[in-house]
Protein backbone atom coordinates (compact mmCIF):
# COMPACT_ATOMS: atom_id res chain seq x y z
CA UNK A 1 0.00 0.00 0.00
CA UNK A 2 1.30 3.48 -1.05
CA UNK A 3 2.03 6.09 1.31
CA UNK A 4 -1.02 8.26 -0.52
CA UNK A 5 -3.82 5.47 -0.16
CA UNK A 6 -6.33 6.25 1.97
CA UNK A 7 -9.46 3.97 3.15
CA UNK A 8 -13.27 5.72 2.45
CA UNK A 9 -15.52 4.25 5.09
CA UNK A 10 -18.94 4.68 5.79
CA UNK A 11 -20.48 5.71 8.76
CA UNK A 12 -23.23 7.36 11.01
CA UNK A 13 -22.48 10.67 13.33
CA UNK A 14 -22.97 9.38 17.31
CA UNK A 15 -21.64 12.35 19.08
CA UNK A 16 -20.48 15.66 18.67
CA UNK A 17 -17.06 17.22 19.85
CA UNK A 18 -15.46 21.07 20.68
CA UNK A 19 -13.70 22.37 17.71
CA UNK A 20 -14.98 20.52 14.86
CA UNK A 21 -14.78 17.13 15.87
CA UNK A 22 -17.26 14.00 15.71
CA UNK A 23 -17.66 10.92 16.98
CA UNK A 24 -18.32 8.60 14.44
CA UNK A 25 -19.97 4.77 14.19
CA UNK A 26 -18.33 3.09 11.04
CA UNK A 27 -20.22 0.20 9.20
CA UNK A 28 -18.11 -2.08 10.35
CA UNK A 29 -18.83 -1.38 13.91
CA UNK A 30 -15.67 0.36 14.93
CA UNK A 31 -15.86 3.90 16.73
CA UNK A 32 -13.25 7.16 15.43
CA UNK A 33 -12.81 10.66 15.88
CA UNK A 34 -13.56 12.31 12.38
CA UNK A 35 -12.66 16.28 11.84
CA UNK A 36 -14.40 17.89 8.56
CA UNK A 37 -12.52 18.71 5.63
CA UNK A 38 -11.57 21.94 4.51
CA UNK A 39 -13.84 21.89 1.51
CA UNK A 40 -16.98 21.18 4.01
CA UNK A 41 -15.89 23.99 6.46
CA UNK A 42 -15.37 26.61 3.17
CA UNK A 43 -18.74 25.53 2.07
CA UNK A 44 -20.30 25.66 5.81
CA UNK A 45 -21.61 22.21 5.51
CA UNK A 46 -23.34 21.63 8.93
CA UNK A 47 -23.26 17.95 10.19
CA UNK A 48 -25.38 16.99 13.01
CA UNK A 49 -26.10 13.62 14.94
CA UNK A 50 -27.49 11.11 13.16
CA UNK A 51 -25.95 12.26 9.63
CA UNK A 52 -24.79 9.54 7.06
CA UNK A 53 -21.05 10.19 6.14
CA UNK A 54 -18.07 8.86 4.33
CA UNK A 55 -14.93 9.12 5.93
CA UNK A 56 -11.39 8.84 4.98
CA UNK A 57 -8.83 7.18 6.94
CA UNK A 58 -5.12 6.50 6.96
CA UNK A 59 -3.91 2.62 6.82
CA UNK A 60 -1.54 4.00 9.86
CA UNK A 61 -3.91 5.63 12.24
CA UNK A 62 -6.93 3.67 12.27
CA UNK A 63 -8.83 5.50 15.00
CA UNK A 64 -8.96 9.13 13.22
CA UNK A 65 -10.46 10.16 10.25
CA UNK A 66 -11.40 13.22 7.92
CA UNK A 67 -14.46 13.62 6.62
CA UNK A 68 -15.27 14.30 3.42
CA UNK A 69 -18.81 13.71 2.53
CA UNK A 70 -22.62 14.09 3.88
CA UNK A 71 -25.03 12.20 2.62
CA UNK A 72 -27.99 14.20 1.00
CA UNK A 73 -31.47 13.38 2.94
CA UNK A 74 -30.30 11.65 6.21
CA UNK A 75 -30.71 14.91 8.06
CA UNK A 76 -33.65 15.87 10.52
CA UNK A 77 -36.55 16.93 8.94
CA UNK A 78 -36.92 20.88 8.65
CA UNK A 79 -33.51 21.66 7.16
CA UNK A 80 -34.25 23.45 4.01
CA UNK A 81 -32.38 26.80 3.60
CA UNK A 82 -31.56 29.61 5.17
CA UNK A 83 -33.10 33.09 5.05
CA UNK A 84 -31.23 36.67 5.46
CA UNK A 85 -28.14 38.52 4.38
CA UNK A 86 -25.05 36.56 3.79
Amino acid sequence: MAKEDLLTLDGLIDEIFPDGRFGVRLENDHRIIAYTAGRMRRFRIRSVVGDAVRVEMTPYDLSKGRIVYRERGAGPAGSGPRKGNR
